[in-house]
Formats: C-alpha cells, structure tokens, sequence
C-alpha cells in the first residue's frame, strides 16, 4: 500500500470501542496514532504519570498492524480504528464522537507529556470568562526549526529508545519561555461546545497538512480571539514520526487553505493569530496593510495560473 493511495479512494469504515469507565475525566484526550507503538506507548505512559487529574485517553487507531490494537484493547483506553491510514482530519473527528469531557485536548503520538502539564492548562482554563478560547501547551524540541513558540534546541532524543528521560525532568522547568499568542498546534485545549460548534477538523486537508491553521480559522470566525500558548505547560516533542510517511507534495494544503479562506495561512497565522508574540491578552481585528494585500493579490494570480 502507498502511503498516499489511501486519500484517493473511498475510506475505510470506521468502528469504536468505548470502556465501561463512568467518572467524569478532567480532559478528553484524542491520540492518532499510525504503526507507532513505542512512541505511543510512552506519550501514554507520560500522560499517566505525569498528570495531576484524570483524563479519558481515545486513541484513533491507523491500521494498527504493529501490534497497536492488542496493547489499546488490553489497556482499556477507548479507542476508534480504521484498517488504513485515514488521516489527522478523520482521525480526531472520528475520535472525539467518544469524548466524555467537556475540554477536548489534541495530542500526537510522538510527544512525551512533562509534569503538571495539564494542571497548568486547567488553570488557565479556569480564568476564562466564557467558552471562547484555545490553548496550547509549549513544545520543547531538539531541533531548532525558527518557530517562536517552542523552546529548541534542547535535544533529549529522537527515539524512545534514545530518550533521556531523567534529563529532560531535571531540565524542563528551567527553559525560559513566556506565554505566547497564536495557538494552533497540538497539544491544544477547546471546549467542546467550540470544537461541535465549527465541525471539527476540515477533512478537506486530508491527510492533514495544513489542518491546524485551519481549524484556528474557523474558531477565528465563530469570534474567537482568545488563542494562548501556555508556557509552563509543557511536552517534548520528537518531531514528525509520523508525517515522514507521507509524501506531502502530492497533498497541497498551502493552495487549500488559500483557496478556502482567501488568504495565505502565513498571512493568517502572522498578522490575525500573531503567532508566536508574547502573550499580550486576546487579539484584535488584524492590520491588512497595502504590502500584504498586495502579497494576496499576487499569490492568487499564482494560483490561477497553475490552474490554467
């Protein structure tokens, strides 16, 4: 099997599994996971041991051919399976019908949770005056990639075979980071009114590039201004474990997103969300200057050439 065939033809059925757990968790976490399983194994384990309070974990299972589907199954997460590989968009939508909580949380299989990470989101949940907000915790990640809203470089491994555990828990607290602007990856935190509200993730961006900025869009557009990056709480993260799979270049979110919403994502991510900014409180309406719009106006002529 490719690994983009799957997006070409007609997906395969899906099927849940649900536990008999009644109590009310804090968070419904949702974890796509694709073949995976030692990192999946230790984002799990984390969460375990590193939470304060009790959360529901789903798991989307991705064909599960490593073995995956025994070890969710024995370990009585609920959990909803497809037998290919259908994507982030699928996944997290399929995934979060078995959501109990009131507060959805994204999380992806290749991150390690540290300590406390969900106490600090939950404090910042707390001092919301209404529903309208989106978190994300702060990525720590061993390279460094020009993106403001993690900490990097900060190498603690790239495998879980290679994890420096010990070092990355005597280290993580001492990183310097403010609370930024601009949430859009995971992990992030919404309500679940707000992720019913907009419909989940796009499936559009299958197998989901370019899913995030776009699901920051449409909360955008529901009236969302509150989009906070939580910098004590905080997760490592390994870096696209699973994304190498996939060959991009034949799914252009970047034209999607453009042609969707009128704007480029860099636009949208730079001067709406303001991205990656110390945190200064809920954004205003963004500053279109006569430079940007003629930067639009450009990249849509691009577009209608290449379709031509």
């Amino acid at each position: 099997m490719s690994s983009h065939s799957n997006f070409l033809q007609t997906p395969p059925e899906i099927t849940f599994s649900r536990s008999k757990k009644e109590k009310k968790p804090t968070f419904s976490i949702l974890i796509p996971t694709w073949n995976n399983l030692n990192f999946l194994k230790l984002c799990i384990d984390s969460l375990k041991k590193n939470s304060r309070y009790k959360h529901q974990i789903i798991v989307h299972i991705n064909e599960g051919n490593d073995g995956t589907i025994e070890w969710v199954k024995k370990n009585g997460f609920d959990f909803s399976h497809s037998k290919e590989n259908i994507g982030i968009c699928f996944a997290l939508n399929a995934s979060s019908t078995l959501a109990s909580s009131d507060y959805i949380v994204y999380f992806n299989d290749d991150m390690y949770a540290c300590p406390d990470w969900d106490f600090w989101l939950l404090k910042e949940v707390k001092q919301q005056s209404s529903d309208y907000f989106f978190l994300s915790s702060t990525m720590i990640e061993p390279r460094d990639s020009n993106n403001t809203c993690v900490i990097a470089p900060f190498d603690f491994g790239d495998h879980p075979n290679k994890f420096k555990e010990k070092e990355l828990l005597n280290s993580f607290r001492k990183f310097k980071k403010n609370d930024w602007t601009g949430a859009t990856w995971p992990p992030n935190l919404v309500p679940k009114k707000l992720w019913n509200l907009v419909g989940g993730y796009s499936t559009e961006f299958s197998p989901g590039m370019y899913s995030d900025p776009d699901f920051s869009m449409k909360l955008w557009n529901a009236g969302v201004r509150n989009f906070k990056g939580v910098s004590k709480s905080r997760v490592y993260h390994f870096m696209s474990k699973s994304t190498k799979k996939i060959n991009f270049k034949k799914f252009d979110g970047r034209r999607i997103f453009f042609r969707k919403w009128g704007v480029s994502s860099n636009v949208f991510t730079t001067h709406y969300l303001k991205r990656g900014r110390n945190w200064s409180g809920p954004l205003g309406e963004p500053i279109i200057n006569l430079r940007i719009r003629l930067k639009v106006f450009l990249t849509r002529i691009k577009l209608l050439f290449q379709q031509s």
